[in-house]
């Protein structure tokens, strides 16, 4: 029995070192270059207003009262909707997302809990592990762009505080979100 596990294991031995065994292989050539002659000359001089930069911390900006309470401001707007069973933050609530966490990371001692929410199609549970993936998604974001973990709160109420309680698309949609509240507002 020794010898006939022996031999299985040589045997095995050799194909994993004939696996092993390189060939020379011929060295691949780089790609070639194309001459296109001189760069173009440039006719129209008129200086380029620069995108604004949402990069910015928002302190550079002049604040007139509370930004999270002036309808003005970015920051009065607290919900990111998602599509139908997604826990993806589309690109048109990206901007919103960059200003509160540049908000909360020029503002060290606020805090904010993000609730996830469902509509009511699906189980209970379903909808409850569906909010908690929302939530996680907008903190996760929020975090990536410079607010601090400690600040934000992760939390899911499912399928239970419905912004809308009609059975259509267009009221589902409103109930699919996450929600920013900043404690102690």
């Amino acid at each position: 029995m020794k010898r006939l596990n022996l031999g299985i294991a040589a045997a095995v031995a050799v194909f994993v070192l004939a696996g092993c065994e390189t060939t020379p292989t011929k060295e691949q050539e780089g790609a070639a270059v194309e001459d296109r002659g001189k760069a173009p000359e440039i006719v129209d001089r008129k200086p380029v207003k620069p995108a604004e930069d949402t990069t910015k911390p928002l302190r550079d900006k002049p604040l007139a009262g509370n930004p999270l309470t002036d309808p003005g401001s970015i920051l009065s707007k607290r919900s990111i909707l998602f599509d139908y069973d997604s826990f993806v933050v589309k690109d048109e609530y990206k901007p919103l997302v960059t200003a509160h966490a540049r908000y909360l990371q020029s503002n060290p001692s606020a805090r904010m809990r993000v609730e996830g929410h469902a509509d009511e199609r699906g189980s209970r549970e379903y909808n409850i592990a569906l909010g908690q993936r929302r939530s996680n998604a907008v903190k996760s974001m929020l975090q990536l762009l410079g607010a601090r973990a400690d600040q934000i709160e992760s939390v899911s109420l499912g399928e239970e505080k419905p912004r809308c309680n009609e059975q259509t698309e267009s009221c589902w949609a409103q109930n699919r979100r996450g929600d920013m509240a900043y404690l102690g507002e």
